[in-house]
């Protein structure tokens, strides 16, 4: 069966107006652009060379409220995800915790599990790939059974998951409890939730 060829009717752009582009609105504008910064800087001039639109702007949205929270002794409550932790950034939020600027955290089971895996045996996040088939993925010793030992421990004691697990490495053998928001927090007295899906 033969298709009919298509017919086009051309545009009709004499309703067309054309703007000047020095009058128009535009989002990006040259004096928001990014500048060089000499070496060696800080994280300041670093934040300042940034463009002035779109992420950036929210970025230094969100660090002038958790300046200005700070300052007003209020509470700065961050939430955070499991790769928060696996990337290596619990260095960072534990330094926030000892200033005083970070005041409660909260992040789900995964979150948990790396940060305790890290403290026990200073890695973690095991290769999906080449564990699913033998069955092994998610099958660690001392993994499951600190992290047990912590639920039983949270319940009981009525205070939760984030307070249990951050004791439990503190006092347990981890040579890089160190690296621990857990146990920071356990240690500072700061507030952690673990949010663990059960079902």
């Amino acid at each position: 069966m033969e298709l009919p060829t298509p017919r086009y009717e051309p545009l009709d752009l004499d309703a067309v107006e054309l703007v000047p582009l020095q009058g128009r609105e535009s989002l990006v504008d040259r004096q928001c652009f990014a500048e060089a910064i000499e070496v060696p800087a800080g994280f300041g001039d670093f934040l300042r060379s940034l463009p002035r639109f779109l992420a950036v702007n929210r970025l230094l949205e969100l660090r002038d409220a958790v300046v200005a929270a700070h300052r007003a002794s209020r509470p700065v409550v961050l939430a955070f995800g499991a790769h928060v932790v696996k990337v290596g950034l619990t260095p960072l939020l534990i330094d926030l915790m000892e200033r005083g600027i970070v005041t409660a955290l909260a992040t789900n089971g995964a979150g948990a599990i790396h940060d305790l895996e890290i403290a026990l045996a200073g890695q973690t996040s095991e290769d999906v790939a080449s564990t699913i088939g033998a069955g092994t993925f998610g099958m660690v010793r001392e993994t499951s059974q600190v992290f047990a030992t912590a639920c039983r421990r949270g319940r009981e004691s009525g205070r939760g998951l984030g307070w249990a697990l951050g004791e439990q490495i503190l006092q347990g053998e981890g040579s890089h409890r160190h690296l621990s928001v857990f146990a920071a927090a356990a240690r500072l007295g700061v507030p952690l939730t673990t949010h663990v899906a059960i079902g």
